[in-house]
């Protein structure tokens, strides 16, 4: 397993977190997501089936541990007025490691 570094960023007096992995840098969206709102932003987001999309193919690719099963739940759910996901939600239900 690859060690992980942790820096950061400043954005209009914001600190976004960087973390860089192997030869990949991630970018937290929580932390951008702070600047504008509160976690209803994200959560919003996560709500919507495109996002879903996007992360379910993600994790696809990066996540070998992924379980699709719980994600073609969750994609069939997106978009309908009671679905609601969290990031902590999808990474227990998935094995995610979007966070």
């Amino acid at each position: 397993m690859s060690k992980s570094r942790k820096s950061s960023i400043e954005v209009q007096s914001t600190a976004i977190a960087i973390v860089s992995s192997s030869d990949h840098d991630f970018i937290s969206l929580t932390d951008m997501a702070k600047k504008f709102g509160d976690d209803s932003l994200i959560y919003n987001w996560m709500r919507n089936r495109n996002t879903l999309e996007l992360i379910g193919i993600w994790e696809q690719i990066h996540n070998p541990d992924s379980k699709g099963l719980e994600f073609e739940t969750f994609r069939k759910q997106a978009g309908l007025n009671s679905f609601s996901l969290t990031p902590r939600k999808w990474i227990e239900a998935t094995g995610g490691r979007i966070s």
